[in-house]
């Protein structure tokens, strides 16, 4: 029977369209990271796996291969870790709408930075947010709401008590910046003004930012001869605030409180026992660095410069002033010897920058015994102060410290460029330091706890749940790794270089380090703290 007509033609345009290429599929990832140990950041073993990224979120974590068609890019991680972005819980981030690409931060791998430490930083908090959101910024930041920013707005920088319509001035101001979105109130209790404030004046405070579920980061009202009653003070706090507290940037500063640190964890284990939430944040190097103006006795700075140098001037009291800075000198921060105390940034004297105390004492003909210093450390203060790297740490303290399991890695680094003083090393190389030198060289931490020590556990911390890990649904903050060659590469002669063995550090999705290579594009955002009912 014959073919009828229609049917012909029926079947042949069926079989061109059976025959017609099908149109290509989209890709279903942006990027995949493929063949890397993955180390998720919650302190779990190392896995072998691929991750998924869609747009600014990790979409899978497998332990199986992952189709590289399925991508539009591939990063092959093989002989690699994959790591959450690191979070740093103190970072100084007063320059970052000049270096909103936060380069020396992104290329150790951290993509999230906490500022206002200290009890600095901006205020008011809200505009300044604004003001980063329309800049655009290489990483994400949080902040904290300083203690010395309030009370120095409300009370200058008088040494005395607040009266308690300024203490509830500053409790107003305090909740304004916890509604603003700060994620807790640093304090600076070593510095001007939070020097002269109580610990009722503290506490008053701290509830406040408890109230709204935010945490407390003290430094120390002392971390030397009276380091003891500083943590006993900062858990005092804890306790009557009932907030969580960060011991920041915890060290024991000079020969007579070497050890120290076998005594304060004593006292964090206590406390924590005693049901008080007290952790700690460090970084691994044998040197701090702060102000100039830590040698003065701080009564010697109230009410301003101008009151300083009337003070100096008056033979009397010049005299206390003098005996005072000796013995800081002596017996604290300057560590007994000249040598030890170096100028990082000197902005009446640049050639200054990188030499000591010593070096300049030797320039201007000078006695260069401790006990005649006072002079030296007068006369820079007078000119403007400078910012200073005191090498009065011990390495004993240091380890001790850092294998503690509540203390997390924080570089109390300043955002940096190339060419601008000689700033302390951690602010270029705080997280590969720990990798290469305390993880792979002195085997103290594993490599799971050293990368919990910097991700998992400070976003629990902050309360935040999809950051410092990788898993289903959390911002694609990650970075690549080499474990064999990661490094710290500043050194304290020459601190602007960028450390070695970081691959690839992925912000909110988006490459700011690709194959080592600086991208400089703006990936990062203001992260504001959300009340949770």
């Amino acid at each position: 029977m014959p073919v009828r007509p229609t049917f012909r033609v029926a079947t042949m345009a069926l079989f061109v369209v059976l025959a017609a290429p099908l149109p290509a599929q989209a890709p279903t990832w942006d990027v995949l990271i493929r063949d890397g140990t993955v180390i998720d950041g919650s302190g779990r073993p190392r896995f072998r796996g691929d991750i998924a990224i869609r747009g600014d979120r990790i979409v899978r974590v497998s332990r199986f291969p992952l189709r590289s068609t399925d991508a539009k890019r591939v990063i092959d991680a093989s002989g690699r870790v994959v790591a959450p972005g690191f979070i740093d819980l103190h970072a100084h981030l007063e320059p970052l709408l000049q270096l909103s690409g936060a380069e020396s931060h992104v290329r150790q791998g951290v993509t999230l930075a906490l500022g206002g430490p200290d009890g600095g930083g901006p205020f008011p908090l809200a505009p300044y947010l604004d003001s980063v959101t329309t800049r655009g910024v290489g990483m994400n930041v949080a902040y904290l709401v300083g203690h010395n920013s309030i009370r120095e707005r409300v009370m200058g920088t008088a040494d005395r008590a607040p009266t308690a319509a300024e203490l509830q001035h500053m409790r107003r101001l305090v909740a304004q910046g916890m509604h603003d979105g700060a994620f807790g109130l640093s304090t600076g209790l070593r510095y001007v003004p939070g020097f002269y404030s109580k610990t009722d004046e503290v506490v008053a405070l701290s509830r406040v930012a408890a109230d709204s579920g935010g945490i407390y980061t003290s430094h120390l009202r002392e971390e030397g001869r009276g380091l003891l009653e500083g943590v006993g003070e900062a858990i005092e706090i804890a306790r009557r605030a009932r907030i969580p507290v960060v011991l920041t940037h915890h060290k024991a500063v000079g020969q007579a409180a070497w050890g120290g640190s076998t005594k304060t964890l004593a006292m964090v284990d206590a406390a924590r026992r005693n049901k008080l939430d007290v952790q700690i944040d460090q970084y691994p190097y044998t040197a701090s660095s702060t102000s100039l103006s830590v040698l003065i006795p701080p009564w010697a700075l109230a009410d301003g410069d101008t009151a300083f140098a009337r003070r100096v001037g008056d033979p009397g009291l010049r005299d206390s002033i003098e005996r005072g800075i000796v013995d800081l000198v002596m017996n604290d921060r300057g560590g007994g010897d000249l040598r030890r105390v170096q100028f990082a940034r000197v902005a009446w004297m640049n050639e200054l920058e990188g030499k000591t105390l010593y070096d300049w004492a030797v320039m201007q003909r000078k006695e260069t015994a401790p006990e005649k210093s006072a002079g030296l450390v007068i006369d820079a203060q007078l000119r403007g102060g400078a910012s200073m790297i005191f090498h009065v740490i011990d390495e004993d303290d240091v380890r001790r410290i850092m294998a503690h399991p509540q203390t997390m890695i924080a570089s109390d680094g300043r955002l940096s460029s190339p060419g601008d003083g000689k700033p302390h090393p951690r602010s270029y190389g705080t997280f590969p330091r720990v990798l290469g030198r305390y993880v792979r060289e002195l085997d103290l931490l594993t490599l799971e706890q050293g990368i919990n020590k910097m991700t998992g556990m400070p976003a629990a911390r902050l309360g935040l749940t999809d950051r410092g890990i990788l898993k289903e649904g959390a911002f694609a903050d990650v970075v690549v790794f080499d474990p064999l060659t990661i490094a710290d590469r500043s050194t304290f002669e020459n601190p602007h270089q960028y450390p070695a063995g970081i691959d690839h550090v992925l912000v909110n999705g988006v490459a700011m380090v690709e194959r080592g290579a600086w991208t400089d594009r703006r990936a990062g955002r203001v992260l504001r703290r959300v009340r949770r009912k």
